[in-house]
């Protein structure tokens, strides 16, 4: 054990927070890390719990949840992240059971759980590059479109709100099949079987073949954000939401 090893001790424990810490002693956050760790392996004991956090996302927070995680992981690096795909409905029951301690779902959200919007989401038309479809045709077509959908249980939000889209354009869409992942949807559309209606914000991971046109009108567009239960005290789900607060307003 050496002086240094002790000064970081100190640090940490009346800073509570890695990055805190390592301003502090003018050092970076690996270093100290690596400082805490060689001085619990001297005295055969944890003298620090790392955290961990739990987080949930969906569809249309697919590139969303990833930059917000590396960005917190940037300030918080002894925190450990989880990240489970799951449907907002999903989401929305695991964060009031506790399970969760962080979503990015659909909003708007139902109390106690608090909702801020991050992002907008609307609805393409994911087709065929091959049929060479023209986004001023798609309403005009599409109800001759062969249309594929994800089964409502892996989507409930995607699915009501294409009910809602469908009720106020006043279509009679032909759904040929469904898929239960956005993966085999797209896949299926890439092969020609038919066209899908999905969120604008899966674009970056449409593979070569397929053309996202733009819809327009009612029920295309709504908000995407974090939610969370405030009547559950966690010092490290806020530092989250206040990192994820922060990159929005960057």
């Amino acid at each position: 054990m050496d002086i240094r090893q002790l000064r970081a001790l100190v640090a940490l424990a009346e800073q509570g927070n890695y990055r805190q810490a390592a301003n502090r002693l003018c050092i970076t956050q690996p270093a100290l890390s690596k400082q805490i760790q060689a001085l619990e392996t001297q005295l055969g004991a944890r003298l620090f719990e790392r955290g961990r956090l739990a987080l949930g996302f969906g569809l249309s927070s697919f590139d969303l949840a990833p930059r917000l995680v590396a960005a917190f992981r940037r300030r918080f690096p002894e925190v450990a992240v989880g990240l489970e795909d799951l449907p907002s409905e999903r989401q929305y029951q695991m964060l009031l059971q506790g399970e969760l301690q962080v979503g990015f779902v659909r909003l708007p959200v139902n109390g106690p759980l608090r909702g801020v919007a991050l992002l907008s989401d609307r609805l393409v038309l994911a087709a065929p590059a091959a049929l060479g479809l023209r986004a001023n045709a798609v309403m005009a077509l599409f109800n001759q479109l062969p249309l594929l959908q994800l089964t409502p249980k892996r989507g409930r939000g995607l699915s009501d709100q294409l009910l809602r889209f469908i009720a106020a354009h006043r279509l009679a869409p032909n759904v040929v099949q469904q898929a239960g992942d956005i993966q085999t949807l797209l896949a299926l559309v890439a092969a020609g079987i038919g066209v899908a209606l999905l969120p604008h914000s899966v674009t970056h991971i449409v593979p070569a073949g397929i053309d996202m046109l733009p819809l327009s009108g009612e029920e295309t567009e709504w908000q995407v954000g974090i939610a969370w239960d405030p009547q559950r005290p966690d010092a490290l789900r806020d530092n989250f939401v206040q990192a994820a607060l922060a990159a929005r307003q960057g």
